[in-house]
């Protein structure tokens, strides 16, 4: 099982959530988070110089199945890329066991549903 964080531009967020559906990738968890980057910027608003370096951007955690890992990064990369600095980053790291609380089923079984 595998873990992926990824950190996806705000306005993103949809096209992104739409091409999980349609990986077959139906739970997973988001947040609004702030984080700091390249980009510097400074606004001034009725004369007060504002600092607006931090960026707004969406975390996404998802727990997958080794087969799904590709298909899952693969998605989020085509939906999320503009080209542009700060499409954000993908992070991957290893998970060692899940546990489905209402069954009680662990590893891989416990992440979906057999059909």
């Amino acid at each position: 099982m595998k873990k992926i964080e990824a950190i996806i531009r705000k306005t993103k967020f949809e096209d992104v959530k739409e091409a999980l559906l349609e990986a077959d990738i139906e739970w997973f968890s988001y947040y609004d988070v702030r984080g700091v980057g390249k980009t510097r910027q400074e606004r001034i608003y009725r004369g007060v110089v504002y600092d607006t370096s931090y960026i707004e951007r969406t975390l996404l955690t998802i727990v997958v199945r080794d087969i799904n890992l590709e298909r899952t990064v693969d998605a989020i990369l085509k939906t999320a890329q503009t080209g542009e600095i700060g499409d954000g980053r993908i992070f991957i790291s290893t998970v060692d066991d899940s546990i489905r609380i209402r069954t009680g089923e662990r590893g891989d079984i416990s992440l979906y549903n057999p059909k």
